[in-house]
């Protein structure tokens, strides 16, 4: 073959893998060994929606604060009929949304959930919003009492990354509990991408808990958290390792992340690892690295950071800028 014929055939092969047609035929390859290798048979055509439950969000959040996150504007007796046309719509929403998540765990049942489930699990959800009010106000409040910088509470509500944060928290938690882990979690996701704040919907947080500032926290599934408890940016409750790269004892495997007992105070860039306690009242510096137990009352800091005398810091400088 000559010169110009391998050029040609090699085009053409490169043609068919990068044209429209090779593209398809790779994808469907990887669809068909992804689906083999996962054991394919759950519903995906029904899995819930992104969009349909950021929808049940903003209608519930209307629905909890009309005024403030509904922009309703009227007397109350029209504001109770607005709470009532947020609140039908949102229950509705997210009947259909967890229909089709317990299609999707229909595989993993040992039996055919009930054709009333998810419409059983709507009305518990909504039964449980006024429980989530009073746990929003406390942490709105929280927010308000400790930081100077707050005018009102409303501007905490509106503004603040983590009164959303627990506003999604709140309602994910009780979504969770309930039996739509899915839903929870994709609520609780809506929540990191706003704020940078990630909180499993399992987590069990009590109440007035203010997270300042919020950016990169991390608080993981297991985490018990108390009450009148202060968290700032880049603080991770979390596990020592992922599941599957260590042996596990069933302490670790089920209850891998911290307690943070009532009225403690985690500042900036702390990492809290494992099943351990921090006792109330303790106050856990910037930049921890904590694995151990504390008991209550306790202060732990890092070394201060110390000035360099004049020399040792041209010195340092000078090596810094590689002109040593």
């Amino acid at each position: 073959m000559t010169t110009s014929k391998l050029t040609a055939a090699a085009r053409h092969g490169e043609d068919a893998a990068t044209g429209i047609d090779g593209i398809v035929s790779a994808l469907r390859l990887a669809r068909h060994g992804w689906r083999q290798r996962q054991d394919a048979g759950r519903d995906v055509e029904r899995f819930p929606s992104r969009a349909g439950v950021e929808d049940v969000v903003a209608l519930v959040a209307a629905a909890l604060y009309p005024r403030r996150l509904g922009h309703f504007r009227g007397t109350p007796v029209e504001e109770d009929r607005f709470v009532t046309a947020k609140l039908l719509a949102a229950l509705t929403a997210l009947e259909r949304e967890v229909g089709a998540e317990l299609a999707y765990w229909q595989k993993d049942a040992d039996a055919a959930f009930p054709p009333e489930q998810a419409a059983l699990i709507a009305r518990l959800f909504g039964a449980t919003l006024p429980h989530v009010r009073e746990m929003i106000d406390s942490d709105v409040e929280a927010a308000f009492l400790a930081d100077p910088a707050a005018r009102s509470v409303d501007e905490i509500l509106l503004c603040y990354p983590g009164a959303v944060a627990s506003l999604h928290h709140r309602i994910a938690h009780e979504l969770n509990g309930l039996g739509a882990p899915i839903v929870a979690r994709m609520i609780s996701e809506l929540a990191n991408e706003r704020t940078g704040i990630d909180i499993h919907p399992a987590a069990t947080i009590g109440r007035h808990f203010f997270i300042d500032h919020g950016t990169g926290v991390v608080i993981g599934e297991t985490a018990i958290v108390g009450e009148r408890v202060r968290v700032y940016q880049h603080v991770t409750l979390g596990a020592r390792s992922a599941l599957g790269t260590a042996p596990r004892s069933p302490r670790d495997r089920f209850a891998r992340h911290p307690i943070v007992e009532d009225d403690v105070i985690i500042y900036a860039g702390a990492t809290v690892l494992g099943r351990v306690t921090i006792g109330a009242r303790s106050v856990i510096g910037g930049n921890v690295w904590l694995l151990s137990d504390v008991a209550p009352d306790s202060v732990l800091v890092q070394p201060e950071a110390r000035a360099l005398q004049r020399a040792e810091g041209r010195a340092l400088r000078q090596e810094l800028e590689g002109t040593a």
